[in-house]
C-alpha cells in the first residue's frame, strides 16, 4: 500500500508561482507513474500532468502546458509540480496520484493511489 502526502499549496497572486510536492511512502515510487490532478468547486477532477517512472517522459494538459513542470526524485520518493504564471482558473484542490502502469495515463480511474489533496488559490 502506497501513501501519498501533498504539500506546498497556498494563496498566491495571479502571475505568481508555487511548487507542490508529493511524498510517497509504503512503496517504491520508482515503480509507478506519478500524476497530478485538480478539482475546482463544482467541476470534475481533471488531469494536470504525469511523469513516467524514470522521468524521461512527461505529459501535460493543454491548459497548463508551458506554465507547469512535473518532475520526480526517486531517491527521495517525491514528485513535484512547479507552477508558474498562475491564473485564477488554476484555483483548485491539487491531488497527487500513483499508477502501476506504463505510458501516458490521463484518466483518474486508472490511478491506484491518491493523496488527500492540497488547496491552491490564485487571487489578488
Amino acid at each position: 500500500q502506497v501513501q501519498l502526502v501533498e504539500s506546498g499549496g497556498g494563496l498566491v497572486q495571479p502571475g505568481g508561482s508555487l511548487r507542490l510536492s508529493c511524498a510517497a511512502s509504503g512503496g517504491t515510487a520508482s515503480n509507478y507513474i506519478m500524476g497530478w490532478f485538480r478539482q475546482a468547486p463544482g467541476k470534475e477532477r481533471e488531469f494536470v500532468a504525469s511523469i513516467t517512472w524514470n522521468g524521461v517522459r512527461t505529459y501535460y494538459a493543454d491548459s497548463v502546458k508551458c506554465r507547469f513542470t512535473i518532475s520526480r526524485d526517486n531517491s527521495k520518493n517525491t514528485v513535484y509540480l512547479q507552477m508558474n504564471s498562475l491564473k485564477p482558473e488554476d484555483t483548485a484542490i491539487y491531488y497527487c496520484a500513483a499508477a502501476i502502469r506504463s505510458g501516458k495515463i490521463t484518466t483518474s480511474s486508472l490511478y491506484d493511489y491518491w493523496g488527500q489533496g492540497t488547496q491552491v488559490t490564485v487571487s489578488s
